[in-house]
């Protein structure tokens, strides 16, 4: 496995095209506007090298014995599961969002869909295939950007009906070499510092969108990619006066990324034309990337958390004793925890996907966290702004803060508790501006509210696992009805996957989550 250090020397092997506001970038590595995007892929390789957190970030895969980085990892228990969710939330404890988990929670579901097409075909190719590419991802420890989002075009028209069919990724030629894509994947999560692009697709497919049901792996700088990307945080902002504290170190990059006649050789394509297979993929990665986007956020609200309370504090506050202040820390407590608690119960009640063997969430409460996160997002950035006060967005411009003519005065009338410098009660002040009132903050928002998916989506996964048939046939039961199950009654058709029993009992021997040497699990 990699270091950060090597990590990044492994970006200078690279030659990706790639655009960021306007600008040709000549080296990736080099670039100021990525390089918070950088810093915080570095950490998930770093932490994975540290001798407290490895048995958090690292997994031996059975099939090999080898020790892997825990964002490369094929689940296989629920214990798995739980280990996941606690690395990556405390990967974005460090860095508001470690980007590298997509990585995991594509190749999980690919590792699904890979077994479903030979299991329906009677052959061994495609577990074969993902098997080799999986390996070599793991052996030389890679970063993968997920090209799953296509441009999509007219939103009422499927893949086929596109006046501009490169508004999907879709196979323009076969050989047998290989397949030649073209098309336009939006939205891709740190494409510019990736070693490889994995390309999936994002929607169910028809027998005539045949074409577009393609999912492969290539360079991010094989011929004919352009990626075009924005920067990676908030790099170069005053940075020297203390503006951006987090968002100039860590951040995150995104980019539409353009497909030109890429060939890709056939050891690298996953699956072409088998349309009836694109919805279990999208399916299976979405409730994969849900259950780690829980993990995600209750990093971020560990920080609003954090920071809120060092407000109150220095605004000479202890919300222990003042009511006003301590019921929105506790309401923003609550928030964190509820969410990050659907995805612990997604853990435990996880299942053996009958394909592959592989530990899938569970995709009720998968789904339902997200949900909760995506939709709340809003009330935590409210409730760290009401403990902490207007000063967060009122104060003086950081330039202030070495004007000879305003420092002294501003920094004796705008301290408050005489316990706490007046330079530590701005940095906090403006550590919960970057995060929550900047650029940065705006699409934190966002990216909660959309990333895996809109709550739309959530709602109807929801409605479509929910155990709806067993909660009325309860009733019917208690009221003495005797209407027998009836598989052709729609209200009673669905049950709840993974659990195992009425109580939800674990599997006897089921691995349990990896406790870390001398380390808080919710610090």
């Amino acid at each position: 496995m990699m270091n950060g250090a090597e990590y990044r020397e492994s970006l200078r092997c690279y030659r990706p095209t790639v655009y960021v506001d306007g600008e040709l970038i000549e080296s990736v590595a080099d670039a100021p506007a990525l390089q918070p995007g950088i810093n915080a892929l570095a950490v998930t390789y770093d932490f994975a090298l540290d001798a407290a957190k490895s048995p958090l970030m690292t997994a031996v895969q059975s099939a090999s014995g080898r020790t892997v980085n825990r964002m490369l990892h094929i689940n296989e228990s629920s214990g798995d599961l739980l280990n996941k969710l606690e690395a990556v939330r405390i990967l974005c404890q460090e860095t508001g969002c470690a980007q590298r988990y997509l990585a995991h929670d594509a190749l999980n579901a690919l590792h699904q869909v890979a077994a479903r097409i030979d299991d329906a075909r009677g052959g061994s190719e495609h577990r074969s295939r993902f098997a080799a590419y999986l390996e070599d991802v793991q052996d030389r420890d890679l970063a993968l950007g997920i090209a799953m989002t296509d441009a999509k075009g007219e939103r009422s028209k499927r893949p086929h009906q596109q006046a501009n069919p490169d508004t999907y990724v879709h196979v323009v030629e076969r050989t047998a070499k290989g397949i030649v894509i073209s098309g336009t994947k939006a939205i891709v999560t740190g494409a510019p510092y990736m070693h490889e692009l994995l390309v999936m697709p994002s929607r169910n497919m028809t027998p005539a969108d045949a074409d577009f049901a393609v999912c492969c792996a290539l360079p991010v700088d094989a011929p004919g990619v352009t990626i075009v990307a924005r920067p990676a945080g908030r790099p170069g902002e005053k940075v020297e006066h203390g503006a951006a504290l987090f968002s100039r170190r860590y951040g995150q990059s995104t980019a539409v990324v353009i497909l030109d006649r890429v060939f890709v050789p056939w050891e690298r394509v996953f699956f072409a034309g088998e349309w009836e297979h694109s919805a279990s993929l999208t399916y299976h990665y979405a409730t994969h990337h849900r259950h780690s986007c829980i993990a995600a956020r209750a990093g971020f609200g560990d920080l609003l958390i954090g920071a809120g309370a060092l407000m109150c504090e220095a605004n000479g506050f202890d919300p222990g004793r003042t009511a006003s202040l301590r019921e929105p820390m506790v309401e923003l407590i609550k928030i964190t925890e509820g969410f990050f608690a659907c995805g612990v119960a997604a853990s435990v009640y996880g299942s053996s996907d009958p394909y592959s063997g592989s530990f899938m969430p569970e995709p009720v409460f998968a789904n339902i966290g997200k949900l909760l996160l995506a939709t709340q997002i809003y009330d935590m950035h409210r409730l760290a702004h009401e403990v902490s006060g207007g000063l967060i967005v009122a104060l003086p411009g950081p330039d202030e803060d070495h004007n000879p003519a305003t420092a002294a005065t501003l920094a004796e009338v705008l301290r408050a508790n005489p316990d706490v410098p007046y330079d530590k009660r701005i940095e906090v002040a403006r550590f919960i501006e970057d995060l929550t009132a900047s650029y940065q903050g705006g699409w934190y928002s966002v990216i909660s509210l959309h990333g895996g998916g809109s709550p739309a989506a959530m709602k109807q996964e929801i409605w479509r696992n929910y155990p709806l048939g067993s909660k009325v046939e309860l009733v019917e039961r208690l009221l003495d009805r005797g209407v027998l199950h009836d598989e052709s009654r729609s209200i009673t058709r669905n049950r709840q996957p993974g659990r195992c029993c009425d109580a939800g009992c674990s599997p006897p021997g089921q691995a349990i989550m990896v406790p870390l040497p001398s380390q808080d699990k919710n610090a």
